[in-house]
């Protein structure tokens, strides 16, 4: 018996001290994350930060668009990218609008989702749409007269609007992220159009050349 009483004696003052020393680390833990959610990140650099990581990624397009010549090697391959870009833009425009239908009914989990969703199908088309650029020279539309005029009037404005939507988007999220809805909400009212607009602008891009180029 007393053999028994010296192994739980001992037991107990190995696990006492680890099992203080776990519920520090918890506490410590929890008053780690306390801090941090309590702790406000100033929106002016991160937001300056947006705008360059922004500018940068609007040069490296304009250079693959203008400048990058690509290899005749890949001519005729990977002829499905154009399809599958104007895909990822039809499919942002479908989660922008349900997003919308979401958070006019106040349901903001599901407009988070969709938001997100819609965040997902832009990078997806970001990345395809390089990939496309790096590996086929640039589509010269052949149409002729007002259908040209037409083209280019669309294409100039989705350009342009696509380069203001990035930052825009970003900023959006990041306020959306850290709470700040005021301000998200603020900014979400010129963002979601703009981005919208450039999604179906795509679509109708592609469109175009379908009928008149490929």
């Amino acid at each position: 018996m007393s053999g028994d009483s010296e192994r739980i004696t001992g037991h107990s003052e190995v696990t006492l001290p680890l099992g203080r020393a776990l519920y520090d680390l918890r506490m410590d833990c929890c008053d780690l994350i306390v801090r941090m959610e309590q702790t406000e990140i100033s929106p002016r650099p991160v937001v300056g930060a947006i705008v360059v990581v922004s500018g940068l990624a609007v040069s490296f397009l304009l250079w693959l668009l203008y400048v990058h010549h690509a290899s005749a090697d890949f001519a005729g391959r990977w002829m499905f990218l154009p399809a599958l870009n104007a895909l990822l833009n039809g499919l942002c425009a479908i989660a922008l609008c349900v997003g919308l239908y979401f958070i006019k009914h106040h349901n903001r989990e599901a407009h988070r989702t969709s938001m997100l969703l819609a965040f997902a199908f832009s990078s997806v088309f970001l990345i395809s749409y390089i990939v496309n650029h790096a590996l086929h020279a640039d589509t010269i539309f052949p149409g002729h007269g007002p259908v040209r005029t037409l083209y280019l009037s669309i294409l100039a404005s989705h350009v342009i609007l696509s380069i203001v939507a990035l930052p825009m988007v970003l900023t959006t999220f990041f306020f959306s992220l850290t709470g700040r809805f005021a301000m998200h909400r603020r900014i979400a009212r010129l963002t979601f159009p703009v981005w919208l607009y450039v999604s179906i602008t795509g679509v109708v891009v592609f469109v175009f050349l379908k009928t008149y180029a490929y």
